[in-house]
């Protein structure tokens, strides 16, 4: 008898012949330490393939949340822009729309992000920076000058003050005889992953997730198109997560606006179908892929089985991906186009819904014109050069994906069972078990590098010693002047008794239980300052100070 099985070939075979000749290393293993077999079969497959995979646009969605994906619509190209001024950002912005991009993508300067204005002495050295300076409805107004809103998505990462900065498009919208009804886009509004990766926070956590609910109730009533929460991986895996661990940190931070947004009396299946997700794509390929298909599967199951959501849209995992910034290298910078084209195409591989390809220089400033075109370009070519999109979910059936998505899954659901038991996301964080567990892979990531097991080019193997002669973008010191200056002249020429009647309604409203967002949409209708409205809400609720874990 012919013996086939898997096992017969690693005895007869393969292991007679790795005896001979040595294999490049003892041990393969993906970015999250999932053990690489050198041969995949059915036999490494679990649970039914039918009911694991189901078909597209149907439940548990693993192949696509869409039953045409691509074949009816690509993905939305986001190109994540914003620096210097608003009037720099808008020619930014109309650069990309004139190229192709078919969604924008704000990135806000760090005073901003933390609810200064550009005068305040807190943002001496940071206006314009690392995103565009926003400090009123003036500035917002600036910033989307020929543009109609209600032609173009627009994301907007911005999370402690992102109600604030929404209530800002949301007028400008109505300056352009835009209805809210009509507004298509994202706040990023993801206060948890600040809390545990990033730092950008104002508020302490309890007031914080009440103005995370607040958006998800006006959105709910007002802006039906509109997503009120992009829950972000993203961040999880700039600050050193793996792969799985940005899977089950990012869906345990969305049980948790889910329980807080039932706790605040809404029906899981009023809000859950405009909960959006924001994930990170890096460098190895093919557990790329797999993260995205099992964060798809795993979350139509909680959602499901946990929450009783019974409309399909509730289920549903809806995404953007951005390629991996933290993989970008200063060294030989031109060999971050490749790596952003291969991380580009594991996105749509694994049926990304929008996607922002980084740019080449990023590792060495803010990206030029020319770096963004091509960042841009790879996402043009993936879509009408490259076949892929021309089929749903191309590579299902391969035994190493179904095999890889299977165990990411269920490592993911060990972790959130884990975060469970400590008493849900916001308790692990605050008891620092999510932070270490972030701290320790990404130590053990740049161990590797560091003995050269990972190999990244250009930087521990393959070297040149010449230094890049790429055109790095530099922003100006004097646009903190510019920018108080247009803030001094606002604030002559607004009405203040109007401004003190909005903010005082906001104040009552922070202290109650009033949904914030008609009193933010009229303060900063009457030209109320960024800073001004975060001060507000900080003499109601303080500021968030963290404990320090040794």
């Amino acid at each position: 008898m012919n013996d086939k099985s898997k096992s017969h070939w690693q005895t007869e075979r393969y292991q007679p012949f790795v005896a001979k000749r040595p294999e490049r290393q003892a041990q393969f293993e993906t970015l999250s330490n999932i053990p690489v077999d050198p041969l995949y079969t059915p036999d490494d497959l679990t649970g039914r393939y039918d009911e694991r995979l189901g078909y597209p646009g149907e439940y548990p969605f693993t192949r696509g949340v869409y039953p045409t994906m691509y074949r009816g619509r690509l993905w939305t190209m986001r190109q994540y822009a914003g620096f210097s001024t608003a009037e720099e950002s808008n020619r930014r912005y109309h650069y990309l729309l004139e190229r192709g991009t078919t969604g924008l993508s704000v990135a806000f300067d760090l005073p901003t992000q933390l609810g200064y204005d550009a005068d305040d002495p807190m943002a001496m050295g940071e206006v314009g920076k690392v995103g565009v300076s926003i400090s009123s409805l003036e500035d917002m107004e600036t910033l989307f000058r020929g543009i109609p809103l209600d032609k173009v998505s627009t994301s907007m990462t911005i999370n402690a003050p992102a109600a604030v900065l929404w209530a800002m498009y949301i007028a400008v919208a109505k300056q352009q005889g835009v209805a809210p009804e009509g507004l298509r886009g994202t706040i990023q509004n993801d206060i948890l992953k600040e809390y545990l990766a990033r730092g950008t926070y104002i508020f302490p956590p309890q007031p914080s997730m009440r103005l995370v609910t607040d958006t998800f109730a006006y959105a709910k009533a007002a802006l039906p198109k509109w997503n009120p929460i992009s829950i972000s991986g993203y961040h999880i895996r700039e600050a050193g997560a793996n792969a799985v661990q940005e899977v089950a940190f990012t869906l345990s931070d969305a049980i948790a606006y889910v329980e807080a947004a039932i706790n605040a009396g809404m029906d899981v299946d009023e809000f859950a179908g405009q909960l959006a997700f924001f994930f990170n794509a890096h460098n190895n390929f093919m557990e790329e892929v797999a993260k995205f298909r099992a964060a798809r599967r795993l979350w139509a199951t909680i959602m499901r089985e946990r929450f009783g959501a019974t409309q399909p849209r509730s289920w549903m995992l809806r995404f953007h991906t951005q390629t991996g910034g933290s993989t970008l290298t200063a060294q030989q910078p031109e060999n971050n186009i490749v790596r952003v084209a291969l991380q580009a195409l594991a996105a749509v591989m694994g049926g990304t819904q929008s996607l922002h390809t980084n740019s080449m220089d990023e590792a060495l400033g803010l990206p030029t014109e020319r770096a963004v075109e091509i960042a841009l370009r790879t996402q043009q070519i993936i879509a009408h050069e490259s076949g892929v999109p021309d089929t749903i979910d191309p590579l299902a059936g391969s035994y190493y994906l179904e095999a890889l998505t299977d165990e990411i899954e269920a490592r993911a659901r060990d972790y959130i069972d884990k975060i469970d038991e400590l008493g849900g996301a916001l308790s692990a964080i605050e008891q620092g078990w999510t932070q270490a567990e972030i701290q320790q892979a990404s130590y053990d990531y740049q161990r590797a590098v560091e003995k050269r097991v990972q190999v990244v080019v250009g930087v521990n193997d393959f070297v040149d010693e010449k230094e890049p002669t790429v055109e790095v973008l530099k922003i100006d010191e004097s646009i903190r002047e510019e920018q108080s200056a247009k803030l001094a002249a606002l604030r002559k020429r607004r009405d203040e008794s109007v401004l003190e009647a909005a903010l005082a309604a906001l104040r009552q409203a922070a202290q109650g239980s009033d949904n914030v967002m008609p009193h933010l949409i009229a303060a900063v209708e009457a030209y109320g300052t960024t800073g001004e409205i975060c001060h507000t809400l900080r003499e109601v609720w303080g500021e968030y100070r963290p404990e320090v874990f040794v």
